[in-house]
C-alpha cells in the first residue's frame, strides 16, 4: 500500500479538502500525509476535515508541519518534500510515497492509477506529465532542460518532459537514495525538483513518465515578477550541479502524449502587459557594469536599450545559450544585482519567445522549444565526443580539473542566426570526459 503526500502553503481550502478526500477513497493508497508550511486557514481546514474523511474512507489522514532539515538555504518547498521522505521511511507500512501539488483542481483518481500501474513494473520513480500552454514552464524550457542538455547531454536527464514536476511517486529505494544524499537534504528551496531529478538519474533508478491528459488545473501567476525567486533558485541548483558527472546509465520510458486541449493551446501563462514594464525597473550601475564586463556586447546594448523601448528581439535562442553559459561561471546567489540580471535576460528571452514563436501558433511555438533543447544537446554531446577522442596533451587538464561541458561552448554571439547556424568551432578542448 502507498502512502500521498500534499505538501502545502495557503490554497484554495475547498480543493485541498477534495483532493485529500479523492487520494484517502483510492483502494491502492492507504495513508494520506499532509505537510503543511505552517499552521495558517489551509491546516486548520484539514485539522477540521480529518475525522470525518477518515471515517468515510478507513484511511489515515497525517498532519504534519515541514521540518527544517536544510539550513543553508531558505525553507520551502524542499523542506516540505523531505519531511514527507523522513516520514514515509520511518513508517514501514508504506511502500510507495506519492507527491502532488495541494492546489490541483484537475486532479483525480486517475493519476494515483496511472502511477500505480507503471510502478508494478519495478520502476523506481514514476513522474505525471500534462499538456502546458506555449508561454507556460518557461523555468522548465529556459532554465532546467538547457542546463541538462548543456552539462549532461548523453544522460537521460535532457529526454526527462517534467524535471520540475511535483507530481510524482517514488519508491523505497528512491527515496533512501535522495534522503541520503546530503545535496538533497541541503535544497530546502524551489531547487528541490531539480536535485531530486538529478540525483535520481546519477543514481541509475529506473524511471518513467505517464501523461495526464487533462492538464494540471491550477492556481496561476499573475506575471513573471512573481517567478523571479524560483527562477533564481532553480538556476543556482543547476549551477551548484555543474560539475558532476553521470556515470550511471538509467533505464526510462515514457508514454506517449494525446492530443493537446484547445483551452491549452490558447492560454497565455503570463500577463505580458505587466512583464514589459520588468525591463526597465530595478536597474543599478553594478548590473549595468556586469552586464557589460561578461556578456555579448549585442545582448548588452540590447537590455539597455530596453530601458527606454520595449525590446525584445536581441534576446534570441542563442543569445541566451551564450548568456546561460556566463550565469553558470559567475553567477552569485545571494548577490541582488547578479540575481536581478538574471532575471531581467530570461524575461527578455520569454518576451522573445512569446514575439517570436507564440504568435505563430501552439505547434510552432513548442517545436521551436523543442529544436532548441535539442540542438543544445546535440551541440554539447559533439563536444563531448571531440573532446574524449583528443590527444591526451590536449585533454588531461580539463579532466583533472573537472570542468564540464558548457565550459568549452562558444561563448560568441552571432546576431540574426539560428542556434543550428551558430559557430561551435571554437568549442576548445576544456570538457569533460561523459561517461
Amino acid at each position: 500500500m502507498s502512502l500521498v503526500c500534499f505538501p502545502f502553503k495557503e490554497e484554495d481550502v475547498s480543493v485541498v479538502v477534495r483532493n485529500i478526500e479523492c487520494a484517502a477513497s483510492h483502494p491502492s493508497i492507504a495513508g494520506v500525509l499532509c505537510v503543511g508550511f505552517s499552521k495558517g486557514e489551509t491546516w486548520h481546514a484539514i485539522e477540521s476535515a480529518k475525522s470525518a474523511i477518515e471515517q468515510s474512507t478507513g484511511k489515515s489522514v497525517i498532519l504534519l508541519q515541514q521540518r527544517r532539515i536544510g539550513t543553508s538555504l531558505r525553507g520551502g518547498k524542499g523542506d516540505g518534500m523531505n519531511t514527507a521522505l523522513v516520514y514515509f521511511l520511518d513508517n514501514t507500512e508504506y511502500h510507495r510515497l506519492h507527491f502532488y501539488d495541494a492546489d490541483i483542481v484537475s486532479f483525480s483518481a486517475s493519476w494515483i492509477s496511472k502511477a500505480e500501474k507503471q510502478a508494478d513494473l519495478d520502476y523506481d520513480v514514476v513522474r505525471h506529465y500534462f499538456p502546458r500552454s506555449s508561454t507556460d514552464a518557461m523555468i522548465t524550457w529556459l532554465v532546467t532542460k538547457i542546463g541538462f542538455a548543456l552539462l549532461w547531454p548523453n544522460s537521460i536527464l535532457p529526454a526527462i518532459e517534467q524535471p520540475l514536476g511535483g507530481e510524482l511517486l517514488v519508491s523505497r529505494k528512491a527515496a533512501e537514495i535522495l534522503i541520503a544524499d546530503q545535496r538533497v537534504r541541503d535544497q530546502s528551496d524551489w531547487g528541490i525538483d531539480t536535485l531530486y531529478t538529478f540525483v535520481m538519474a546519477q543514481a541509475g533508478l529506473r524511471m518513467a513518465e505517464v501523461y495526464v491528459p487533462e492538464g494540471k488545473v491550477h492556481a496561476l501567476y499573475g506575471g513573471l515578477q512573481d517567478l523571479r525567486t524560483m527562477l533564481v533558485e532553480c538556476f543556482a541548483a543547476i549551477q551548484s550541479l555543474r560539475n558532476e558527472v553521470i556515470v550511471t546509465e538509467s533505464r526510462y520510458r515514457i508514454e506517449n502524449p494525446r492530443p493537446v486541449p484547445e483551452a491549452v493551446k490558447q492560454k497565455i501563462g503570463y500577463n505580458i502587459e505587466k512583464t514589459l514594464k520588468l525591463l526597465k525597473s530595478n536597474w543599478s550601475p553594478r548590473q549595468k557594469e556586469l552586464l557589460q564586463e561578461y556578456f555579448d556586447p549585442a545582448l548588452a546594448n540590447g537590455m539597455l536599450h530596453a530601458i527606454e523601448w520595449p525590446c525584445w528581439s536581441f534576446a534570441d535562442e542563442e543569445a541566451w545559450i551564450s548568456a546561460y553559459q556566463k550565469f553558470l561561471d559567475h553567477f552569485e546567489k545571494g548577490d541582488f544585482d547578479w540575481e536581478e540580471l538574471l532575471f531581467k535576460i530570461w524575461v527578455a528571452r520569454v518576451l522573445n519567445h512569446t514575439m517570436k514563436n507564440v504568435i505563430r501558433g501552439y505547434d510552432a511555438a513548442l517545436g521551436a522549444l523543442r529544436d532548441l533543447i535539442w540542438e543544445t544537446q546535440h551541440n554539447a554531446a559533439i563536444q563531448l565526443k571531440a573532446s574524449s577522442e583528443a590527444p591526451a596533451s590536449n585533454s588531461a587538464h580539463a579532466i583533472a580539473s573537472g570542468h564540464t561541458a558548457t565550459e568549452g561552448l562558444s561563448n560568441g554571439h552571432q546576431s540574426g542566426k539560428s542556434l543550428k547556424n551558430a559557430n561551435w568551432s571554437n568549442i576548445g578542448a576544456a570538457c569533460t570526459v561523459q561517461h
